[in-house]
């Protein structure tokens, strides 16, 4: 059991965002234009696999699907020299809010400053989707470089909580 601290962020405007400084390496950033359920799974274990990011692992094909296959759902991936290196999952909700539901890097990118540049990218995107607030959340849990790359890029801290959780072992593959 260890105490975790979940962290909320928002920005407000557009005007808000601090963008990070380009990477030297090709990068671009491609939208998922049909759900895959396989290609999302895929990105949540790897991306998460450090950080406890458990809830959807027990998750069939047919909730996979059900959860991609919605207009307010959009998948982007980040490609370095035309390999995925990262993704992030953008949901619009109720009264103009565009959640950046999911982010990370797959593990042989991190610490490249990729992370930057492909949070700059989510929030353009959010912000395009008609949002009125973009927002995230992030956990003690996740990347130690993850509240400070989203307080880097502009967002504003609005509340945090804490709670007690079982944390998971991982397992060891041979």
């Amino acid at each position: 059991m260890q105490e975790v601290i979940t962290y909320y962020l928002e920005m407000l405007e557009p005007s808000d965002l601090r963008p990070a400084r380009p990477i030297e390496r090709p990068f671009e950033v491609r939208r998922a234009g049909i759900p895959y359920p396989a290609l999302n799974r895929f990105l949540y274990q790897e991306v998460g696999a450090a950080y406890q990011w458990i809830d959807r692992l027990s998750w069939s094909e047919e909730r996979w699907l059900t959860y991609l296959d919605r207009p307010a759902l959009q998948t982007w991936l980040g490609y370095v020299s035309g390999t995925p290196a990262g993704y992030f999952e953008l949901e619009a909700q109720e009264q103009g809010n565009v959640e950046l539901a999911y982010f990370g890097l797959l593990p042989p990118f991190l610490g490249q400053g990729i992370g930057g540049a492909l949070l700059t990218a989510a929030i353009e995107r959010a912000w395009a989707m008609d949002a009125r607030r973009v927002w995230v959340h992030t956990c003690s849990l996740d990347h130690p470089a993850a509240l400070r790359n989203y307080q880097a890029r502009g967002f504003r801290l609005y509340d945090e909580k804490r709670h007690i959780q079982t944390i998971r072992t991982p397992e060891v593959q041979l």
